[in-house]
């Protein structure tokens, strides 16, 4: 009985983490991603954002949007005024979000702090365009 207990502890702690696993640098992210099969995605963020704190503190904090992206994706966070972005990636505002299959964008980004529903969403049509490019070869 207490190993069921501590099993189901031990899941829903991996499931319902609060916290994503970024990536320290983009290079080692872009090959992970294509070592896993997995998508890339890129959060383009300036520090005293207010609009990047509000994705940040929201949506990536959400249960559902972290296990997806841990499972499902490999997650890298550049700023841009530390010098974190490559210029490919660069957008007029921030927080901007890219999701990229081996070293090239699926998208544009998505632009701003978008609702933890929605992100859901465009998490989901992501990964059905990555698995269905990725089965066409």
């Amino acid at each position: 009985m207490n190993k069921i207990i501590i099993l189901g502890f031990l899941l829903t702690f991996s499931l319902f983490g609060t916290d994503i696993k970024w990536e320290k640098d983009l290079s080692t992210a872009v090959e992970k991603g294509i070592k896993e099969q997995k998508p890339l995605m890129v959060l383009v963020t300036k520090n005293g954002c207010r609009w990047c704190d509000v994705l940040k503190q929201n949506t990536l904090k959400n249960a559902k949007v972290v296990s997806i992206l841990n499972h499902d994706f490999i997650a890298y966070e550049g700023v841009v005024d530390e010098g974190s972005v490559p210029r490919s990636l660069m957008t007029q505002g921030t927080p901007a979000t890219w999701f990229i299959k081996g070293k090239s964008p699926m998208f544009e980004p998505i632009m701003g702090a978008v609702e933890s529903n929605d992100f859901l969403k465009a998490l989901e049509i992501v990964k059905q365009e990555y698995k269905k490019s990725t089965t066409q070869k």
